[in-house]
């Protein structure tokens, strides 16, 4: 304060304060911690507690509001000071949880709290985001016109993603689930899509492989990793993929295209099983709680395309789920089928033979999808598309033996063909311009007379022409099939007829 007026000097200030204080009771709520374990805190006391608001206890320690008894209430553990015990006080503290969010985070490798995992710095932010919010309402909307490029030929030719879809990746372990998700994540770089990526109760080395995975193909810089391993409480488990949805959402209202994935949602619900049953409430299928459908649909009913007057932003979701012995039809993944917007189902079969990804065309589906496919790629995938589903219906008539009539023939034989092109190596996602010189190369017949290791080769010659650059995928057909054919002339291959 300025000297200039003596009446506002701190002494006055601190003399007029005291001589207008006036003691009041203040009233405040103070629980008792009852009972601890498994990441579970039992509390009596605090009649004003709510559902997902925050507890402070005398050590620092804090708790989520996860169940509301009669007599006690039911917290999951956020973290765990030494020195909490039974008789512990806990008091209210207002807040709900939230993270905080922003650029900060690109690069990071965090906890569902938004704490630093990779050894680095707190990540910086200027706001935070609560995790739980509602999701968008229908007037804040918009239709799912563009495409977001997997990478993948399967994918992109025949079960197209749009932005702002929620696509499911479905599966027996081991069958390449996780590896078709870093693969879309790869596909992202350089295309002004960030991504974020969700670990549930991985071992840490999975944990490990998969950020030096994200590192090594450059794409840890536009990402962010939120992990909750295998050892962690499954509190924790349980926030992981709000806390990644709550990431991507600022993102997504900040007018930018995020890809968010959930590897995987049956780790997560079992999660949400076993704090609901040391929760001690009522089981139901499975020992499921009766609230697991609202539980995934909630959070993947978050993830949309903005209309342009809400900034035009889209986060697409691609959640993982796991099957056992392909049991399609379990509780949980038929709950996540019907929330989601199509399905990628990968075959254990198929892994074994060594179709890679295993992809199984008959049993996966894009509802929304067709209507964001690039143009030029749609219209060159559809008769190709109508050639591999004749020839899987066809396929089962060369176990008998039987000679066949040349119509059907013909048929299996390009369906072979096609079924080699269509292999792709893990962590090698192809440019929409490499999809297109494929595609149009095949419909050409250039692929005809080859067999086996022979298509592959003038496969990889053909990508590895197109990938120094094309016609562009506004040019028509015509441009198309004439660079395809030059492009097989300077690899020494005859051009298509």
């Amino acid at each position: 304060m300025s000297s200039d007026h003596p009446a506002l000097n701190t002494g006055d200030l601190r003399s007029q304060w005291l001589a207008d204080y006036q003691p009041q009771l203040r009233i405040s709520e103070i629980g008792k911690l009852a009972a601890i374990g498994d990441g579970i805190a039992w509390i009596e006391g605090l009649p004003s507690a709510a559902m997902d608001q925050i507890l402070r206890f005398e050590n620092g320690s804090e708790a989520l509001v996860f169940h509301l008894g009669s007599k006690r209430i039911g917290a999951i553990l956020l973290g765990q000071e030494d020195g909490l015990a039974a008789g512990a006080a806990a008091h209210l503290t207002g807040r709900r949880l939230d993270i905080g969010v922003g650029d900060g985070f690109l690069g990071r490798v965090v906890d569902p709290l938004g704490n630093p995992l990779d050894g680095g710095p707190q990540p910086q932010f200027s706001r935070r985001r609560s995790l739980e919010v509602s999701s968008p309402p229908i007037t804040a909307r918009d239709f799912v016109r563009r495409p977001l490029l997997s990478g993948s030929k399967m994918v992109d030719t025949m079960i197209p993603i749009g932005k702002g879809q929620r696509q499911l990746i479905i599966g027996d372990a081991g069958t390449g689930k996780s590896s078709l998700a870093m693969d879309t994540i790869i596909a992202q770089k350089g295309r002004d899509v960030l991504c974020v990526y969700v670990l549930i109760s991985q071992k840490r080395s999975a944990v490990v492989a998969t950020i030096e995975t994200l590192r090594r193909a450059s794409v840890l810089d536009i990402s962010c990793v939120v992990v909750a391993e295998a050892t962690t409480t499954p509190g924790l488990k349980f926030l992981a993929p709000f806390a990644g949805c709550a990431l991507a959402e600022e993102w997504m209202w900040s007018g930018r295209d995020v890809l968010v994935v959930y590897d995987d949602l049956t780790t997560h619900a079992r999660a949400y099983r076993e704090l609901s049953l040391l929760l001690r409430r009522p089981p139901g299928r499975e020992a499921y709680p009766g609230d697991i459908f609202y539980l995934h649909a909630r959070l993947l009913e978050r993830s949309t395309c903005l209309a342009a007057r809400y900034g035009s932003g889209s986060m697409t979701a691609l959640p993982i789920v796991e099957t056992e012995q392909g049991e399609i039809a379990a509780y949980i993944p038929t709950n996540l089928i019907s929330i989601t917007d199509g399905q990628i189902y990968l075959d254990p079969a198929f892994y074994a033979r060594g179709f890679l990804p295993a992809i199984d065309i008959t049993r996966s589906v894009s509802r929304i999808g067709g209507k964001a496919q690039l143009p030029a790629i749609k219209g060159e995938a559809g008769r190709m598309k109508l050639d591999f589903l004749q020839f899987l219906e066809l396929e089962v008539f060369t176990r008998f033996g039987s000679r066949l009539e040349a119509g059907v023939d013909a048929k299996i034989r390009r369906g072979c063909l096609l079924r080699e092109l269509l292999k792709q190596e893990r962590l090698a996602p192809l440019s929409p311009e490499q999809q297109l010189a494929w595609l149009v190369a095949y419909n050409e017949g250039a692929f005809d007379a080859l067999a086996g290791a022979a298509v592959q080769a003038r496969l990889a010659r053909l990508l590895h022409k197109a990938a120094a650059g094309g016609p562009g995928l506004a040019a028509g057909r015509d441009a198309w099939r004439e660079a395809v054919a030059g492009w097989l002339h300077e690899a020494g291959d005859e051009p298509p007829a």
